[in-house]
C-alpha cells in the first residue's frame, strides 16, 4: 500500500460511502456543519422527517443492500411497500399499471384498450420522453398517471426530454401479462426490487448517514471548495483561507461547483456545465395532534390542482418518528426558481399544502400542530434532448485531468440512494486494487 492521500469533496451519501470503504489515506472536505447532503433528517417537536425527499433503503444488489444492511446495524425496520396513487379521490395501488383493476371500469377499459391497441399498430419510435410514454404505456395510462405525474416532477416539458435516460431511471415498462391480469384484478406487483425496504428505526435517514460518521472520522468541515488547481501530480484545494494538498481527487459535489472552483477550465466546457439543467425541492412537513389510520407508504399525486407530486407518511416508516398517539405527512414540490412556487413565502406553501390535504381528505387542518419547509437547490437531473451530449464532453474532460466523480450531482445522473452507494463501492474497489 502507498502513502496515497485522496481528497474527498463533499460528505454526502456517496462521498461518506467511498470514505468508508477507502484503505488508503483520505481527508473529506464538506461545505456544510453536517454531513449527508440531501440524506438529512431533522426532528422537532418529537416529529422526524427526511428534509430532502422521504427516503427509503432497498435495492436490486445484494451487496450493495447487504452494506447498507450492515451499515444501518440493529437501526433498522423493514416494511413492506404500500404505495399508492390518488385518482379520482380513489387510492391507487402503485405502480399505476398494476392496479387497473381499482380504476373506474370505463377508465380501466380505456387503459387496457390503448395498451393492446399500441402493441399492435405500427408505430414509429419515439423521439421524446412524452412520446416514449405513450410508446411503451398506451394513451390512457400515459394521460391518467404518467404524462400529469411526470409534468410534476420534472417541472419540464416532457417533449424537450430525451429518452436515452430511461433504462437509467426507475419506468420499467410492464409485461402484456401483468397488464391484462391487473386489468382482470389478478394480483401483480411492479418494481419488486423495493416491494420490501429498510429504514432507520430512530433518527431518520441522517441515522445511516451518522453510522457511517463513526468510522469516517478525517472530515473537515465548513470548508466550502472555492479553488482547485493542479501543481506538478498535486492537487491543491482551497476554501480562501486553508489550503489542502492531495494526491488523487474524487468529486462528490455537484458538477457545477466543481467546475466553477478549477482553474483554467476550457470555455467548452464551462458552456456544457452551464446548459445542463436540474430542478430544486420544497418538502413541507407536517404534524398532527392524532394518530392518523393509513398504512400508505407513500401516495404519487398526478392532479395537477396540487402543487405537491408526492407525499409520505413517516410513521409506516417507523413508529419512532412522531411522538405517541400522534402522526405525521411530508409533501413534495418539485420546484425552480422564477417558476412562481420557489418564490413563495414558506407561510403561503404550507397554508396551501394544508389546504390541500384537507380538500383531499388526507388530514384535518385542525389537528395541526407542526409544520415547516426545507428547500434542497440540487434535487432531480433533468434529461433534456442536449443532456447527454453536453455530459459526454465535461466527462471526458474531467477524466482527462485526473478528477473522479461519483454521486448524483457529480456524474449528474439521477441515482438512486442505492445506486449511489453501488457507484461508492465500484470506485473504492478500483483505487484500493491500484494502491
Amino acid at each position: 500500500m502507498t502513502n496515497t492521500k485522496i481528497g474527498i469533496l463533499g460528505g454526502g451519501l456517496t462521498g461518506l460511502t467511498v470514505a468508508h470503504l477507502l484503505k488508503c489515506s483520505y481527508e473529506i472536505l464538506e461545505k456544510e456543519s453536517e454531513c449527508g447532503g440531501l440524506c438529512r433528517s431533522i426532528t422537532e417537536n418529537g416529529f422526524t422527517f427526511d428534509y430532502g425527499g422521504a427516503h427509503a433503503f432497498f435495492s436490486k444488489d445484494k451487496e450493495t443492500l447487504n452494506l447498507i444492511l450492515k451499515i444501518l446495524g440493529e437501526n433498522s425496520v423493514k416494511s413492506k411497500r404500500n404505495a399508492k396513487v390518488f385518482f379520482s379521490g380513489k387510492y391507487i395501488k402503485y405502480p399505476f399499471e398494476n392496479g387497473l383493476s381499482e380504476l373506474p371500469p370505463e377508465d380501466n377499459f380505456e387503459c387496457l384498450y390503448h395498451y393492446v391497441n399500441g402493441l399492435l399498430s405500427d408505430r414509429k419510435k419515439p423521439e421524446n420522453f412524452e412520446e416514449w410514454l405513450y410508446y411503451s404505456f398506451g394513451k390512457g395510462i400515459a394521460e391518467k398517471y404518467l404524462i400529469p405525474y411526470n409534468n410534476k416532477i420534472w417541472n419540464y416539458d416532457l417533449k424537450n426530454m430525451g429518452i436515452d435516460f430511461v433504462e437509467k431511471t426507475r419506468i420499467p415498462q410492464p409485461p402484456l401479462k401483468d397488464i391484462l391480469k391487473s386489468s382482470l384484478g389478478i394480483e401483480t406487483e411492479g418494481f419488486l426490487h423495493q416491494l420490501y425496504f429498510y429504514y432507520p428505526e430512530h433518527g431518520g435517514t441522517q441515522a445511516f448517514i451518522k453510522s457511517l460518521e463513526k468510522d469516517v472520522t478525517n472530515v473537515v468541515r465548513n470548508f466550502d471548495v472555492k479553488k482547485i488547481k493542479k501543481a506538478g501530480s498535486q492537487w491543491l484545494v482551497s476554501d480562501g483561507n486553508t489550503e489542502k494538498t492531495y494526491d488523487k481527487l474524487i468529486s462528490a459535489i455537484p458538477v457545477f461547483e466543481l467546475i466553477s472552483a478549477l482553474e483554467d477550465v476550457p470555455e467548452n466546457i464551462v458552456e456544457a456545465v452551464q446548459s445542463l439543467k436540474y430542478n430544486s425541492l420544497i418538502c413541507i412537513m407536517i404534524g398532527l395532534n392524532k394518530i392518523k389510520k393509513t398504512d400508505i407508504s407513500w401516495l404519487y399525486v398526478p392532479n395537477k390542482k396540487y402543487k405537491f407530486h408526492k407525499m409520505s407518511f413517516p410513521a409506516n416508516y417507523s413508529k419512532f418518528t412522531v411522538p405517541e398517539n400522534k402522526s405525521s405527512v411530508m409533501v413534495e414540490i418539485t420546484s425552480n426558481k422564477g417558476d412562481g412556487t420557489w418564490e413563495m413565502s414558506d407561510e403561503d406553501l404550507i397554508n396551501e399544502a394544508i389546504g390541500g390535504l384537507d380538500e383531499m381528505g388526507i388530514i384535518d387542518k385542525k389537528e395541526v400542530i407542526y409544520s415547516s419547509t426545507k428547500r434542497s437547490k440540487y434535487a432531480y437531473v433533468i434529461y433534456d434532448k442536449m443532456y447527454s451530449k453536453n455530459l459526454s464532453i465535461i466527462k471526458r474532460y474531467l477524466e482527462d485531468i485526473g478528477i473522479e466523480l461519483c454521486g448524483r450531482f457529480a456524474e449528474f445522473e439521477y441515482l438512486n440512494m442505492d445506486a449511489c452507494v453501488f457507484r461508492a463501492i465500484r470506485l473504492a474497489e478500483g483505487i484500493n486494487k491500484n494502491e
